[in-house]
């Protein structure tokens, strides 16, 4: 057995997140120390609930443990699924010393830290991540929230969990195109601040998405420690925080521009924004002609999405995917912000972009559909 912990260092809301194999196995041992009577509230979604919750009520051994299914799906993370949520809990009569459980992908995570937020003015929770996009961002940093009609995580809080529980085995059960989704956060890491994480990435990116367990343990590790360091400076994205939004200004208009669904996954939406990131950084004149060619080439030499060109279906035209970024929630003053990028792991915050620079990176991008 495998295992790695990091430290969230928030005072007295500091938490770990244990990173290993066999985790969900030892699941009571390791949230024991957290509870005063021995049950927990657990919700999940439909497809891993198939998956995992017999594994996981097992792994609780003597913890009295009662579940809710959600289906699975961004849809979830809405005000309906929210509601039901918060009754259901309130219906288990979970009360303030209680634990509740998030256990799957980042729609799960955010969908029950929210209710774990408000439910009784706060309660505590604890995040066991089902996918590698949880496992190495949603799931740590305590930003909980829902999807409203005006855009996405508009509606939440700051809520942080009480342990993280990691499991890399879980890995194995996602498809192909979920494992590459969620690596696009991983490339995110070393694109914003570990320029040799990201060399190591080249390296064995490949093995990862093959299913070595060291290397996905290494690299979940490794996101999870700069993501840790990132928000224990600035836990509600007063400054660095935003840094670990690089691509995701590109990344919410074009989910938006795509209805939120199967057509590009968060993070495939990610690894296209880190693309053009980096391409309107050069254009910039920020970062050389050869850092944005080398983040596209290790995008491709993984399959992955990496330019607006391998989005299925009709886009707006670049004027309308500007409108859709101004939509997003880190405007400040009415400004844009873009997190851009002097060379790879060498990232800023800025909002200083003039509109017809980012408009032609975006005329060009389209133009190679």
């Amino acid at each position: 057995m495998m295992r790695e912990t990091v430290r969230v260092e928030l005072g007295e809301r500091a938490y770990d997140v244990r990173i290993g194999t066999g985790l969900l196995a030892r699941a009571g041992a390791e949230i024991a120390p957290l509870l005063r009577r021995p049950r927990v509230a657990v919700i999940t979604d439909e497809t891993v609930g198939a998956l995992h919750l017999d594994a996981l009520r097992a792994g609780l051994g003597d913890v009295q443990m009662e579940a809710l299914t959600l289906p699975a799906g961004e849809g979830t993370k809405s005000w309906p699924h929210f509601e039901r949520a918060c009754e259901w809990l309130l219906a288990q009569k979970v009360e303030r010393k209680d634990i509740v459980i998030a256990f799957g992908g980042g729609v799960i995570g955010d969908l029950v830290g929210f209710a774990a937020a408000v439910l009784r003015r706060g309660v505590r929770f604890v995040q066991i991540p089902t996918t590698l996009l949880a496992q190495v961002d949603s799931s740590v940093g305590g930003k909980t929230g829902i999807n409203v009609a005006a855009g996405k995580n508009l509606i939440g809080a700051f809520h942080q969990p009480s342990l993280v529980l990691a499991d890399i085995d879980l890995l194995g059960t996602l498809t192909a195109r979920d494992f590459l989704a969620g690596y696009g956060e991983v490339v995110k890491y070393g694109l914003l601040g570990d320029p040799l994480f990201f060399e190591w990435l080249e390296d064995m990116g490949p093995k990862l998405a093959a299913g070595d367990t060291a290397a996905r343990l290494r690299a979940v590790k490794r996101s999870v420690e700069m993501k840790a360091e990132i928000v224990a400076r600035d836990e509600t994205e007063e400054g660095d925080r935003a840094l670990l939004n690089l691509g995701h200004t590109f990344c919410h208009a074009l989910e938006a521009a795509t209805g939120y669904g199967d057509r590009l996954l968060h993070g495939e939406g990610v690894a296209i924004g880190c693309a053009l990131a980096f391409e309107l950084s050069q254009r910039l004149g920020l970062c050389s002609q050869e850092a944005p060619s080398r983040v596209r080439a290790h995008l491709k030499a993984m399959g992955m999405k990496t330019d607006l060109s391998d989005i299925p279906g009709e886009l707006p035209d670049a004027d309308g995917l500007i409108t859709l970024m101004a939509q997003d929630k880190k405007v400040l003053d009415g400004k844009m912000r873009f997190i851009l990028a002097r060379g790879i792991g060498e990232a800023f915050v800025t909002s200083d972009v003039p509109r017809d620079v980012l408009k032609s990176v975006l005329v060009d991008a389209l133009a190679r559909r």
